[in-house]
């Protein structure tokens, strides 16, 4: 039988739309699970993202905003995933990049 890594449900809880990687960063503050501060990290470089794609869409675009939304809504499922069964596996290029910029939410 497999057994979850520490901080499942923290990274998980991540994942949740809009709050839910601050709500994950601090419960994790206390615990420091590996697992879910690299998920916590990811999630909030999807948020940026996020957050480009809506300035894209109501300043820039509308079209190549849509686009890049569904790619973040995509990824962002993608990660939800890779959380749901115990993996790291990353977004190609970018999961690399946040966990490397965003060394402040160890």
């Amino acid at each position: 039988m497999k057994t979850s890594p520490a901080g499942k449900s923290t990274a998980l809880i991540a994942y949740a739309p809009f709050v839910g990687f601050l709500i994950a960063y601090f419960i994790n503050r206390d615990e420091q699970h590996e697992f879910a501060t690299w998920h916590i990290k990811n999630m909030f470089g999807l948020f940026i993202l996020f957050v480009v794609a809506m300035v894209v869409q109501s300043q820039i675009n509308l079209t190549a905003g849509d686009v890049l939304w569904v790619i973040c809504f995509v990824l962002w499922l993608y990660s939800w995933a890779m959380a749901y069964f115990n993996k790291r596996q990353a977004i190609p290029i970018l999961s690399e990049k946040f966990q490397e910029w965003f060394t402040f939410l160890s």
